[in-house]
């Protein structure tokens, strides 16, 4: 039976664009699109402000004409990288810088995946290691063991919260936004959990792991362990409720609660999301045994509307090609990174809806996506 309180706060936290699971479901399910449709396939294409590089042929026009200003989306940003491809398009309201700035939103998530998985190639903790062993306290004693597997993968059976976001202070903790899950009159975890099912409170248990684990800061492992080491120079997890984005900033940044942490807080570009997921592609970020988990799919995946790895990577289908990555809603924009298994080719994308027709928008990204590829 539907809980109308846990409908409100659902309704409140998509509100508040912190967490905004139905958008970037939205943006998720995209990959796995059809045929153009008709009005976009009719809409006379504008200018792209573009930089081709190398000699593999790119359908230019077909990514103009997806990219063009429309009723549905106002801007579009792509760019394009891999072997023997470098090409970076803007469109509409957006920066026509290619190194513009933006809130990445859930993309974050494969940050806070890849240093968790890091930890656990350096023996820290393992993927069957409970949660309640590294942060005692933290979650409910009667709830049955989440292992950090099971956070990773979204397999955790965590249920959505009944309570309501906005009495917590500005910003909140990570420990105050957790207690929002397990707040006595909600639900407790699916148990046995039965289907994955995405939840940012999964990438909030994570983030706090890592600082428990390390005895630093969520952002300085990030800088440390991913964004040094690759020079991703515009690559960082801000400070709480800190709202300024360096310029270039890629679109307006107004409406944004920057709050979401290592579940989605944080800001980057388009090269060095190119950059970053084209080393984890490559093996570069990870070792052998950690890579292997990037594309293990667990069982109960099979079914799920949003199919995640074992190590957190959103498995999709792009025109026929399996892709690999994360999308991320925050603000007015909707963004993703993918790739092809071995980072042979990788797109990242950034979009400002004007629709709320999620089917539509899920096949405009879709199609877009594939135009990449």
């Amino acid at each position: 039976m539907t809980n109308p309180t846990a409908q409100r706060t659902s309704s409140a936290i998509r509100k508040a664009r912190w967490t905004t699971l139905v958008a970037a479901g939205a943006a998720v399910a995209a990959l796995a699109a059809g045929a153009v449709p008709a009005s976009a396939a009719e809409r006379p294409a504008a200018p792209v402000t573009a930089t081709p590089h190398g000699p593999r042929s790119i359908d230019t026009a077909k990514l103009a004409a997806l990219m063009a200003p429309s009723t549905d989306v106002s801007g579009t940003l792509v760019r394009l990288g891999g072997s023997g491809v470098r090409w970076t398009g803007a469109t509409g309201p957006l920066s026509q810088d290619p190194a513009a700035n933006f809130r990445i939103g859930s993309i974050t998530k494969l940050f806070t995946s890849t240093v968790v998985l890091q930890l656990i190639g350096e023996g820290r903790f393992t993927m069957d290691t409970p949660v309640q062993e590294l942060l005692p306290g933290t979650l409910p004693a009667h709830w049955q063991p989440i292992t950090v597997g099971q956070l990773l993968s979204h397999t955790s059976g965590l249920q959505e919260p009944c309570v309501d976001f906005r009495g917590l202070q500005a910003p909140p903790t990570p420990a105050q936004v957790i207690s929002h899950w397990t707040d006595p009159k909600c639900a407790a975890p699916q148990s046995p959990v039965l289907v994955q099912q995405y939840n940012g409170a999964n990438h909030f248990l994570l983030g706090m792991v890592i600082e428990k684990v390390t005895g630093r800061s969520y952002a300085d492992e990030v800088q440390r362990r991913i964004a040094r080491p690759l020079g991703l120079r515009h690559t960082y997890s801000p400070k709480p409720g800190d709202p300024a984005i360096p310029g270039p900033v890629l679109a307006d940044p107004s409406g944004i609660d920057p709050w979401a942490w290592a579940e989605g807080g944080m800001i980057s570009n388009a090269p060095d999301l190119e950059r970053f997921m084209t080393a984890l592609m490559r093996g570069r970020l990870l070792r052998p045994a950690e890579q292997r988990q990037l594309f293990v799919m667990p069982a109960l995946s099979e079914g799920a509307k949003d199919r995640f790895s074992m190590g957190g990577l959103l498995r999709s289908d792009a025109g026929g090609t399996v892709v690999w990555g994360k999308t991320g809603s925050m603000g007015r924009s909707t963004s993703g990174v993918f790739a092809t298994e071995h980072g042979a080719r990788t797109v990242v994308y950034s979009l400002v809806p004007t629709t709320r027709d999620h089917d539509l928008l899920r096949t405009h990204i879709g199609n877009l996506v594939a135009a990449g590829l």
